[in-house]
């Protein structure tokens, strides 16, 4: 389990490591863009983030070691992968067209991802499917933040 788990953590890294290298994101124009007042607990949300992301490893790896290199494992793992990606797209395509929107758009894609991807591990694994729950539980409220700071923020045209 825990080759699984490492070799599911490295692929995960070295993917997230290369789309924020082929799509830097522009932080500064992020940072200044407005924010709801009830937005309080943004330095938290990073944290959320690697906690998510521990889960969906786990998840994956669970998973694998449930049904080991059957054609429908690794449908699931590229779903698992194609679902990093979609997450992982939010900041670079949001700070790329400098649209919230936009980033409002890809969260909520991500979320109908995550959803599809978790009803298909639960079948095989009740185990890795409860481990993509706090990602459905926290997609949408970082899509609706991102939708009221898009309401706040309009295009630069």
């Amino acid at each position: 389990m825990i080759i699984t788990w490492l070799a599911i953590a490295v692929a995960s890294f070295v993917g997230g490591f290369a789309l924020n290298k082929l799509y830097p994101a522009d932080y500064k124009w992020f940072m200044r863009l407005r924010r709801p007042r009830w937005l309080t607990f943004e330095g938290a949300i990073p944290f959320i983030w690697i906690s998510i992301f521990i889960c969906g490893i786990t998840s994956a790896a669970f998973l694998w070691e449930a049904q080991p290199a059957t054609a429908n494992t690794w449908l699931l793992m590229a779903g698992y992968g194609i679902l990093e990606i979609a997450i992982l797209a939010y900041t670079p395509v949001m700070t790329r067209f400098r649209n919230v929107r936009l980033g409002a758009i890809v969260g909520a894609i991500g979320f109908i991802l995550g959803l599809v991807l978790t009803t298909q591990v639960w079948q095989i694994s009740s185990l890795a499917g409860w481990l993509l729950v706090p990602y459905l539980l926290w997609s949408p409220v970082g899509t609706y933040v991102t939708w009221v700071m898009a309401r706040l923020n309009p295009p630069e045209i």
